[in-house]
């Protein structure tokens, strides 16, 4: 049953993950993760770090998605679907700044700044 649930989640994250995209985002939250190990993140610390990395994935993912779909449309220049488009790297692009941000506030508190 759970395998029913749950497989068909990770041949979208698979297929998402080959994404150069997607790529970019995993390879900054492994950079994130390197930067918590070294600055010795406290606990809370590291479930804001893990979530921030976790929204952001998601939300390259779902903009993936988007382009995606609209690129199912019609592959041809349409206005409506670049304002789509651009809507949603907007909304990537929402989620990376509220992620840096919060990494400048911690990384500020490690090095008393």
């Amino acid at each position: 049953m759970l395998k029913k649930k749950f497989l068909p989640a990770f041949h979208g994250l698979r297929d998402a993950f080959g994404h150069p995209a997607v790529r970019v985002q995993i390879l900054l939250g492994c950079m994130a993760v390197t930067a918590g190990l070294v600055l010795q993140l406290s606990l809370i610390e590291w479930a804001v770090v893990i979530s921030l990395i976790g929204f952001v994935i998601g939300a390259e993912v779902f903009n993936t998605c988007i382009e995606k779909l609209c690129d199912l449309h019609s592959e041809e220049y349409d206005r409506r679907i670049e304002v789509i488009k651009d809507m949603s790297a907007g909304g990537v692009l929402i989620a990376a700044i509220s992620a840096l941000a919060a990494a400048i506030v911690i990384l500020f508190r490690h090095l008393g700044i």
